[in-house]
């Protein structure tokens, strides 16, 4: 099973914000985690409906893990980006198998095992140990190239030099 960009984003956010106590901003997430902004700002802000953020607003705001949070799950995390989709939708298109299909079954059973393991690991334990260490570490070491989310713009051409023309153009001159 293959996890979308955003339960991947919220699982990092949740991991880099339960290793720290202090207050950190969106901006300064994106930066650390080297993310798009608009896309930490949106997953933020589900984290913070779900009760693994707070948020506090103003000019000395930020963003802190919940207390409560470090007993959630990580299998409740993906559910909670993922859905209770099933890993095949075997409805679009209509297969003709649907009826006396094996594999169908075996797919629900391996996505409720897939769930079933993330479900024993507490997001407060994803910064234990030397994995905090790594975390709090993040962003200090100034990356190279744009900043995250940034356009890349093309460099600025310098005008050509005027070409010569007339009678000048290919003669060599002799002294």
């Amino acid at each position: 099973m293959k996890l979308n960009r955003s339960t991947d984003t919220a699982l990092r956010i949740a991991m880099l914000t339960s290793a720290s106590t202090a207050r950190t901003t969106v901006d300064e997430l994106a930066e650390r985690l080297v993310l798009p902004r608009n896309q930490v700002a949106k997953t933020v802000q589900r984290l913070q409906r779900l009760g693994v953020l707070v948020t506090i607003r103003g000019r000395s705001g930020g963003v802190l893990f919940a207390e409560s949070a470090a007993a959630l799950t990580v299998g409740a995390i993906v559910r909670a980006f993922e859905g209770d989709d099933e890993v095949v939708d075997c409805h679009r298109p209509a297969c003709p198998l649907l009826g006396a299909c094996a594999l169908r079954g075996e797919l629900r059973r391996a996505q409720r095992a897939f769930l079933d393991v993330l479900d024993q690991v507490r997001l407060g334990d994803l910064a234990a140990g030397a994995a905090g260490s790594v975390l709090l570490g993040l962003g200090h070491q100034r990356p190279t190239g744009p900043a995250p989310g940034a356009v890349a713009r093309r460099p600025r051409r310098r005008p050509a030099p005027p070409r010569a023309t007339g009678p000048e153009v290919g003669t060599v001159r002799t002294r």
